[in-house]
């Protein structure tokens, strides 16, 4: 997918993450593509763990994933990015983004997600994506880093 990928999980850092992404996707008159990714649960040895309410919960997550980007497009002013596409997908969320954005021009995400614990600096998500990507990341950090 080229253009921008951005990665939202219903966060307070991936909302910021998205917003950013649009505007940087206007100025750049580029592609956005917002992904969020049901996580799925691994198997003990390999694989995922079979889940019957799994496209139920991945249609929710895009749902809500849709909802928070006409959100940040109505607060936009000016250019729009060229495209806009939002996806979800079920599986595990760095492999997920990186697979997404294997061909992107860059991908935007919260410094961190709905997870982990507070005291990280960073989300492993974040600093997994940013360790492996093929193209460059940007990592946006909180608003209020007290």
């Amino acid at each position: 997918m080229p253009g921008i990928i951005v990665g939202v999980d219903g966060s307070g850092h991936s909302q910021r993450a998205l917003g950013w992404a649009v505007r940087e996707a206007a100025i750049r008159h580029a592609p956005l593509t917002v992904l969020t990714v049901h996580e799925a649960v691994a198997r003990y040895y390999r694989g995922t763990a079979m889940d019957p309410d799994a496209p139920v919960r991945t249609a929710e997550a895009r749902k809500a994933a849709e909802d928070e980007t006409d959100k940040a497009l109505a607060g936009l002013e000016g250019s729009r990015p060229e495209s806009v596409v939002v996806t979800a997908v079920r599986g595990f969320p760095v492999e997920e983004l990186i697979k997404a954005a294997s061909d992107a021009d860059m991908i935007v995400l919260g410094s961190r997600g709905a997870g982990g614990f507070a005291r990280l600096l960073m989300g492993s998500v974040a600093s997994q994506v940013a360790q492996h990507a093929q193209c460059p990341v940007l990592i946006v950090p909180p608003e209020d880093r007290s």
